[in-house]
């Protein structure tokens, strides 16, 4: 091969995706091939010929640059707004099992966003989901969104789906756990996933039913689907109620704070101590160690505190903008790892089990793992809450 010459593979595809690019420069010689073409056409990545002109590097005296550090680091600073890929995918049919607080939520975020051409409600109570998805309808004459809903209890409604978010199930009441719901909500899942699996057998399932690991331990048996296309929601929400415990402690906005779950989406969850971040800097120069082991707390027990207040039912908000960030990912609206429950082949030293674990989406669902550099004491976590899921499902 003549020097200089590069062969593009999709192993650099996917690390442009990893890094937030939406672009990859072939240069004069350059050989692509087949699978980089293929990967990058999922991803969303464009193969673009180069060389790509680039503007001229800004220089920024001595004095400025301290200025700016100061600023950074002054009670002032404001966190940057996150950069939004330009590409978006924008999905043909996105599918509800469940309509109730959190399907319902979910079709009011993604019409809003107008990020879907159809939405699907499917539930087993009459009316509901008819009622929810004229409802939507009705408000698109103020939104002006372009989505349409429809709603029924036929789980052919399912057809056809990109993305199906199964939320169908019992919620807990007080004094209930997550894995007391297990037995009832199997057979919910079951039925949800024979649906899926003949009418929309391509399509990218998003389980947000309780309890959640266990709940896509099932989907994934009774859809036969590979692991890349059924995810479990739980991460996405347990860090947002980490970030939030965390900023009020702090005393500064959610956006000021980096921080990430792992585990289950329950009590063995797994707060990332070492690697959250406040103002891009650790947690012990704002908070004591007292202070960030109560918000770990917070963060474990959030689900229980919103059912000991409601006293009948569970959260909905949270969930629902928790399921709409994973569906962002999948369709490229947001780059960069996320939590999300999926079956683990050797990552972490765990295999066999459905647990939560930073991960790269695109439009085939998962694409990696990201394996991060944790203490002993959270991959000792992650391998108890790995266990834990074994035991309650006889693994």
């Amino acid at each position: 091969m003549a020097a200089g010459r590069r062969v593009i593979g999709a192993e650099h595809v996917e690390e442009a995706r990893a890094r937030g690019r939406i672009v990859v420069e072939i240069l004069p010689g350059d050989i692509v091939t087949a699978l980089a073409s293929e990967t990058a056409q999922r991803l969303g990545i464009r193969l673009v010929d180069g060389p790509i002109e680039r503007p001229a590097v800004a220089r920024t005296d001595g004095g400025t640059s301290l200025r700016r550090v100061l600023y950074r680091r002054s009670p002032k600073w404001v966190a940057p707004k996150p950069a939004t890929p330009r590409n978006a995918r924008r999905l043909t049919k996105l599918a509800l099992i469940g309509a109730g607080g959190v399907g319902g939520t979910i079709g009011h975020l993604a019409a809003n966003a107008d990020l879907v051409d159809e939405i699907a409600l499917i539930d087993i109570a009459p009316g509901l989901a008819e009622a929810v998805a004229l409802d939507l309808n009705h408000a698109s004459g103020i939104s002006r969104t372009r989505a349409r809903a429809v709603g029924g209890t036929d789980a052919a409604l399912v057809s056809g789906a990109d993305v199906v978010v199964v939320t169908a199930g019992r919620p807990r009441t007080p004094g209930m756990s997550r894995a007391d719901l297990i037995d009832v909500n199997r057979r919910v899942v079951q039925a949800a996933a024979e649906a899926i699996r003949t009418q929309a057998p391509g399509a990218i399932v998003i389980v947000v039913t309780n309890p959640l690991d266990e709940m896509t331990v099932e989907m994934l048996r009774a859809t036969g689907f590979p692991r890349e296309r059924v995810l479990g929601m739980a991460g996405t929400l347990d860090s947002s109620r980490f970030r939030n415990a965390l900023a009020a402690a702090a005393g500064v906005g959610p956006a000021d704070v980096e921080a990430m779950t792992l585990g289950s989406h329950g009590d063995e969850m797994a707060p990332i101590v070492s690697l959250a971040r406040i103002r891009g800097r650790p947690l012990e120069m704002f908070l004591s160690p007292a202070r960030i082991d109560a918000c770990v707390q917070d963060a474990v027990t959030g689900g229980g505190q919103v059912v000991a207040l409601r006293k009948s039912g569970s959260a909905t908000l949270a969930p629902a903008h928790a399921a709409i960030e994973l569906i962002d990912h999948i369709r490229g609206a947001r780059t960069g790892p996320v939590p999300v429950s999926v079956m683990l082949d050797g990552e972490y030293g765990i295999a066999g089990v459905v647990l939560g674990v930073p991960c790269h989406l695109g439009r085939g669902g998962l694409v990696a793992v990201e394996e991060l550099n944790l203490t002993d004491a959270e991959r000792t976590a992650l391998r108890a809450a790995a266990e834990a899921i074994r035991g309650r499902l006889g693994l």
